[in-house]
Order: structure tokens, then C-alpha cells, then sequence
């Protein structure tokens, strides 16, 4: 008995076409959600973030999340569109499971990489800015920005990879965030030494200093009465800071200070201790020291 193919022909020309139409609708629909998201969304968002003054390097990561972004929007909008609503349904599904499961095994990464993006938000440092944090357990100048962790230079010439997060969590330090910093030392004379010809000599070396600004200028104060010195304690402001700046201005100022110090016979006095106790000796013996 012979079997007529044309009924199942008849029937899986429907079924392909179906398929078929249902490709074309999925491919055309990422292709321009694709595009227009290439041409639209990303460029909007580089001139959003260089309205907010971020560095290229900072902006290059969060273009590559925003181009990875549109794929996976119009991959969803794609399968939506094109009828696949079970097996869009099965995906999520399965996709949620997967990202509940990394979550919990990337916990530090994710953590990381939230605080990499604050850091770009914020702005609390900049590639070639010295920070310190940790209550100053470190310190150093910052060489590179990523989104998971950021590497500093210390002034050993070591590179420390700090997770962002340490950085986000706690206090951060930086000197030189803004146009000047003011600087502070403290002299020590002694009691008999003149406080006012002092704080002149402490203010005139100050003024003379190529480093040290004018405006705002230098302020002395006695803040200290120790028990061998009196403190003078200078406030002065130097410009465009950065670390060696502030470490070759206050010692040359220092020496300066010292310098005239000396040559106006102004004391500097060493810190003394005063013992009291009493010796008893008996004949021969100190007393706690017998002869054997």
C-alpha cells in the first residue's frame, strides 16, 4: 500500500514557516536593538560620564559593560519578540539560578567591582594622586584604576594591588586633592629664649621660601608649654602639593629656621629627666649590692 508524502509535506510547511518567520523576527530585532544601542546608548553614555569628568581609563570599563548590556537587552527583547516566550522563560529561569549561584561564590569579586564603580562615581582619587588609608598604615601614588581593584606605588618603589573595596570601606587620605595644603611643624625654644623674636624668625624664613605661599601666609602659635621646651607651632600652605614638594619644602624650611635659630643664639633644648631616689651605704655595702 503506498503512502502519499504530500499530507506530511502539507503539514511541515507550516511548522518551517513558522520557524522561519520566527528567526527572521529574532535576528532583525537584536540587529537594530544591536545597532541602535552601538550608535544611541553608548555614546550617550561616554558623554554622560565626560560630563562627570571622568579619566578615559576610568570610562573605557563602564562602555564595555554598557555595549555588554545592550547585547543582553536585545537578546531578551529578541526572543520576546520573536515568540520564543517558553524558551525565554526556561532561560531566565536558568539564568537566575546561575547568578544566585555566582553570587554567592563571588561575593568578593561583586563587592569589588560595586566599590570599583563608587570610585568612579565619586572621584575621591585620581590616577597619579597619593592617598593613604588604613589610618595611614599605607600610602603611596595611584597608577591604575580598574573596576575590581586599584594599584599604588609606595615611596619604596613597591606596587600594592588594593581591592577596591578597602577603599571604600574605610577613611581615604588625600593630600593633594586640592589646589594647596597646609603644612604644620612644631618648634621647640627654650624658656628663656625670646618667644617673639622666635615667631619672627619662624615667620621671616617662611616668607622667604620660593615653596611656601604667600596667601594664605604663615601662622605662629604658642600652643605648648613642655617640660623642657616651649612649642611655637607653624601652620604655612604650599601650592600644587604632591609628596615630594611637601617633603623637600618642610625640611628645607626647617633647616632654614634651625639655621637661624643658631645664629641668634636661640635655644633648642634637649628633653630632660630628673631621677630622685636616695643611696644608703653602710660601711662597705651599698645597700641592694652585697659582697659575695
Amino acid at each position: 500500500m503506498a503512502i502519499d508524502p504530500l499530507p506530511f509535506i502539507d503539514d511541515a510547511i507550516p511548522q518551517y514557516a513558522v520557524a522561519v518567520t520566527q528567526l527572521i523576527y529574532f535576528v532583525v530585532t537584536f540587529a537594530v536593538i544591536y545597532v541602535v544601542g552601538r550608535a544611541v546608548i553608548v555614546p550617550l553614555v561616554d558623554r554622560m560620564l565626560s560630563a562627570r569628568d571622568l579619566d578615559v581609563h576610568a570610562r573605557r570599563p563602564l562602555k564595555r559593560l554598557t555595549r555588554i548590556v545592550v547585547v543582553f537587552v536585545g537578546f531578551g527583547v529578541a526572543f520576546g519578540f520573536a515568540g520564543y516566550g517558553n524558551f525565554l522563560t526556561s532561560l531566565a529561569t536558568i539564568a537566575a539560578a546561575a547568578t544566585l549561584a555566582i553570587g554567592f561564590a563571588m561575593q568578593d569579586v561583586i563587592q569589588n567591582f560595586v566599590a570599583g564603580v563608587f570610585i568612579y562615581t565619586d572621584k575621591p582619587f585620581r590616577i597619579g594622586d597619593w592617598i593613604e588609608w588604613d589610618n595611614g598604615t599605607y600610602s603611596g601614588v595611584v597608577e591604575d584604576i580598574s573596576l575590581r581593584v586599584t594599584r599604588v606605588k609606595t615611596f619604596d618603589n613597591e606596587l600594592l594591588t588594593v581591592p577596591n573595596s578597602a577603599l571604600t570601606d574605610g577613611v581615604i587620605k588625600n593630600p593633594v586633592a586640592k589646589d594647596k595644603l597646609r603644612l604644620q611643624f612644631l618648634f621647640g625654644i627654650g624658656y628663656d629664649d625670646d618667644i617673639d623674636k622666635a615667631t619672627d624668625i619662624i615667620v621671616e624664613e617662611a616668607e622667604k621660601h620660593d615653596g611656601i605661599m604667600d596667601d594664605p601666609g604663615v601662622s605662629v602659635r604658642l600652643t605648648e608649654l613642655g617640660d623642657s621646651f616651649v612649642g611655637l607651632k607653624s601652620r604655612f600652605w604650599i601650592d600644587n602639593p604632591s609628596r615630594s614638594d611637601f617633603v623637600k619644602t618642610r625640611a628645607e624650611y626647617v633647616q632654614n629656621v634651625k639655621e637661624r635659630f643658631d645664629e641668634e643664639d636661640i635655644n633648642i633644648p634637649y628633653p630632660t629627666r630628673t631621677l630622685e631616689g636616695e643611696l644608703e651605704i653602710h660601711g662597705d655595702e651599698i645597700a641592694g649590692f652585697g659582697e659575695e
